[in-house]
């Protein structure tokens, strides 16, 4: 699904530069639940945004699903992200001032909301664990249940790409090991492809893919 090619990415902060990647080369197969591993600084979060165009490469070409993102227009690339990718991040970025079902369905917001559409949010929560939870903001949520939530955000459009910069970073370990669980139970039914970003092995299971980082390098 997913083909990087001699990708590189140079931040550039006034004269100095600093080189993220250096040139990483790898496939991500469809529906595979991929483990990009690696150090921090050693460049996986930032191979992550731009397998989800939120940024773009300094050199080289990803391909997702035979559409070069490189070649996009802003509109498509806006698109891209909005229609077929599902992002869960390390800190949530869940809106303070939304309820839980809210916040799920905050990316479909600005066009509105069926009906149908906020009983499927709804339906989704409670399989999540999070039934009698529904009304409650962020600031009354433990860190298990608001990723619970970002996990119901992401995947409420059912994406062909889910991608998950340090999911479990924040949580404790029995924590994090069910929001795995759960994370590969819905994805495993949306047949999405998974990509998930972390520093440690604990979560990786037997048949996963793994792609190991340093240095802004693929190890292997």
């Amino acid at each position: 699904m997913i083909d990087v090619q001699n990708v590189t990415k140079i931040h550039r902060r006034g004269a100095l530069e600093v080189h993220a990647l250096r040139g990483v080369t790898c496939r991500i197969e469809q529906g595979s639940f991929t483990f990009i591993l690696g150090p921090s600084g050693s460049g996986k979060s930032t191979l992550l945004y731009l397998l989800g165009a939120l940024d773009e490469p300094t050199d080289g070409v990803i391909t997702v699903s035979g559409k070069a993102l490189g070649g996009m227009t802003t509109r498509e690339r806006d698109s891209f992200r909005r229609e077929e990718v599902g992002f869960i991040f390390q800190s949530f970025n869940l809106l303070s001032n939304l309820s839980a079902v809210d916040n799920a369905l905050a990316p479909f917001l600005p066009r509105g909301v069926a009906p149908a559409l906020r009983k499927e949010a709804i339906d989704l929560l409670a399989r999540l664990g999070l039934g009698d939870r529904l009304t409650h903001r962020p600031n009354q949520l433990s860190g298990g249940e608001q990723q619970r939530v970002a996990i119901a955000r992401a995947l409420l459009k059912k994406p062909k790409l889910v991608l998950a910069d340090e999911p479990t970073g924040e949580l404790d370990s029995e924590n994090g090991a069910a929001i795995m669980k759960d994370l590969r139970t819905l994805c495993h039914e949306h047949q999405s492809t998974v990509v998930v970003v972390t520093h440690e092995q604990e979560h990786v299971q037997a048949g996963d893919q793994l792609i190991r980082i340093r240095d802004g390098r693929v190890a292997a």
